[in-house]
Formats: structure tokens, sequence, C-alpha cells
């Protein structure tokens, strides 16, 4: 096997509530992300985001990526780790700086940025995102590129995204325990965005809510930038145990049958259609209609939408949402879920699937996968913009020593 360092690989880890999933991407030569492996598993050990075993936790992440590495015939060595949970919290917040020699540059806009993203936390916590929204340059505003223009006093918003330490350094320790680094921490949702929004989307106004096991995570943009995020602690997990309650059966079964059977319309759910429901402690199957099942569903999946439009609404970014929403993760794939979600938001909806990518893309044409490909998504942005510094950095070098050179300083 070769090292995924090798060949331009980008390596993302999902590590979910309710699966494990590891994505291999390689990075052609016209900066497409091709799909060259894929590994799932079951996951074992997380609640709601959070690490509750290190051991199981660690088992599950090791059989994805033994299972991503037979697939890409690679050695993968370092991940792009998506995380969530409640403990998630954004804040917007300005920077201010003078601008040197009457023109933006690089330093410029770095510095202002970390000016922005130097606020102050707490201990507990971790910054994971400082993502620039607009920049203003004395009298303009609204600046998405500021590079090279002219001005006196340059001033820059950006969404600062923070998680507990603790809960990072778990999910880390998870995966150090399989002998692999990680790149870097990246938000879900934020990689989610990466993967199933288009430009005209996020310029428009858009809220994506990925739906998954244990969370349902929120993000806003508006005018091209991500605007707010929230992490709500209810999601398909909550389904599957009104299920498991109402119906008298384990949680492996009543997660079988709502894959299978349940639709989220009571209106639209077949009155006639039987399902056989396994009982416990050796009692027999009993006989259920797919119109009950739904009966069970629907106002879980209602309650579930109403919470994420309590948060779009604490937003204040309602009225910005011309775009609509986009619903994705494993849940949102359940039948008629997009009809009940445009009810509510009294907006378009759509299921979102990840988009844009090449090679074995048929593995990953799925909502549930949305995360996964975000990361490797998010991951070749930011190994191009290393590339590019380190390039601009050679050849700054490279001038200053011709500079000295000549000037006799050499």
């Amino acid at each position: 096997m070769t090292k995924s360092a090798e060949r331009n690989l980008v390596i993302g880890l999902d590590v979910g509530t309710s699966k494990v999933v590891a994505t291999v991407g390689e990075i052609t030569a016209d900066n497409k992300i091709s799909i060259v492996g894929v590994g799932t598993q079951v996951s074992h050990g997380m609640d709601k985001g959070g690490v509750n075993d290190l051991n199981l936790v660690s088992e599950s992440i090791q059989r994805a990526i033994d299972a991503a590495e037979i697939m890409a015939d690679c050695r993968i060595s370092s991940v792009y780790l998506g995380i969530s949970g409640k403990h998630i919290q954004c804040q917007n917040e300005n920077g201010v700086v003078a601008i040197n020699n009457a023109e933006v540059g690089p330093d410029d806009i770095e510095n202002v940025i970390h000016i922005a993203k130097s606020v102050p936390i707490s201990a507990e916590r971790k910054m994971l995102h400082a993502l620039p929204q607009e920049y203003s340059i004395d009298m303009q505003e609204g600046i998405k590129n500021p590079l090279g223009m002219s001005g006196v006093r340059m001033e820059a918003r950006a969404h600062i995204i923070t998680c507990s330490n603790d809960m990072a350094k778990n999910i880390e320790k998870c995966v150090e325990r399989c002998g692999l680094q990680v790149d870097q921490l990246i938000f879900s949702a934020l990689a989610s965005g990466y993967s199933v929004l288009t430009e005209d989307e996020k310029e428009l106004g858009v809220a994506v809510i990925d739906i998954g096991g244990g969370t349902m995570d929120i993000t806003i943009y508006t005018n091209g930038s991500l605007r707010h995020s929230a992490v709500i602690t209810v999601a398909g997990n909550q389904v599957t145990g009104d299920i498991a309650k109402i119906f008298r059966t384990p949680i492996s079964h009543a997660e079988a049958i709502k894959v299978q059977y349940a639709c989220a319309s009571s209106q639209r759910a077949s009155t006639e259609d039987t399902i056989e429901v396994p009982s416990v402690g050796g009692r027999p199957a009993r006989i259920m209609s797919r119109h009950t099942l739904a009966e069970v569903v629907e106002p879980r999946f209602r309650e579930l939408f109403e919470l994420a439009m309590e948060e779009i609404r604490r937003s204040g970014l309602e009225e910005q949402i011309a775009a609509g929403v986009v619903l994705t993760g494993g849940t949102a794939k359940m039948a008629y879920a997009l009809e009940i979600a445009e009810e509510i938001f009294q907006m378009p909806a759509r299921v979102g699937s990840p988009i844009g990518m090449v090679g074995l893309s048929d593995y990953v044409n799925d909502p549930s996968f949305a995360t996964a490909v975000g990361l490797l998504q998010y991951g070749r942005t930011m190994q191009v913009a290393n590339a590019r510094k380190s390039t601009e950095s050679t050849s700054a070098n490279w001038w200053n020593r011709v500079t000295k050179w000549f000037q006799g300083e050499f």
C-alpha cells in the first residue's frame, strides 16, 4: 500500500452517533476530489456527538479506516476529523487594523482576522474556526476580497466557532489510539455545507439542517458567508426510541423498521400495508399497519423541524433565507420529510447529497455521507491554501535574497 501523502490524498473521518465513515479522496490535476475509498462502520460508544466509551469508539474508527484503506489501496496516517455536539458555540466578531503601505497585502488580511478571533474564551474552550464574512476599507463596506485594494483602515467581520476542549481531546484521543494524526478538527455542519451547497444558495441565503442520529446541526449562510451555527441534541435516534417504546420492540429492530417502512406523513401512509414487529422476552411478533407507524413518526419529525425553525428565528436571519432550507444527514432521507419541512418552514426545501465528486462517487451519493465528503472538500481547500502560502513564501524569500545580493548585503 502507498502512503496517503505520496498520492496527494485527503482523508475525512466522520465519527457520528449512528455510524463512522472514513472517506479517501484524491486531489486531481484540475483540483477536484476523486473518491477512491470509503469505509463505513456502525458506531459504538458515541452519544449526541460525545464520546461515552473510548475503546468502543476507537474500535469503530479502526474498522472504518481499515475498510477505506483496502478500497483505496493506501495507508492512512492522518485525517480531517468532524466534531459536533451541544458544546459547539458560535459568535460573530470584528477586527480592525491600519493598512500597511496604503495597499492591502496578505499580512494585513491575516492580521485583521487574527484580531477578530482574539476574543477572550475560557480555558475550557477551544477555537475551531474563524471564518471571514466580509471586509470594510475606510468607507467601502461588503468587500469579499480586499487583497490589493487601497485604503488606510480595514475592518473584518468573522464567524467564530468554538467547542469544549475536553470533548475535542476525547474524540482526538480515539483517533490517536488507531495510530492516526488529526490534521484539523472541523465542525461537522460546516463540512456538510461544503458538500451539499451551491455558491448561488450561499449568496441568496440558505439554512442547512444536518439531521444525524444524535444531533441536528444547523448552519445559516447569507451573502456567501456563514452567519450562524447551532447544534440541537434531538435527532433521528429519538424517532427510533419512540418506535421501540410504543411498539415494545428492541432498539435494533426499531431502527430497521424506521429505515425500511417508516414515513413522516400519516396522511400518505397506507392503512392496508402491514409490518411484522418483533417483540421482547421471547414473546411472539405482532402485526402493525404502516399507517400506525407513521402516526408515531410524524409528531417527532414535526418537533425536529419546529426546533430547527426556533433556532432560525433566534438567529434573526429568517427573512434573509431566500434559497430556503437544505436537509441532509441520514434522517433527512425519511419519506415525505421534505413535505413536512416545507409546511413548517414555509419556504422551499430540498434534500442535499454531496455534489461535485468524481471517481467512485456512487458510493457517497447519499445525504448520510454529506459530512464525510465535506471533510474531503474542506481538506482540499486547506491543502491548496497551504501550498499557495508556501509558494508565496518561497518567492518572497528568493526576492529578498536577490535584493540583498544587489545591495551587497549577502
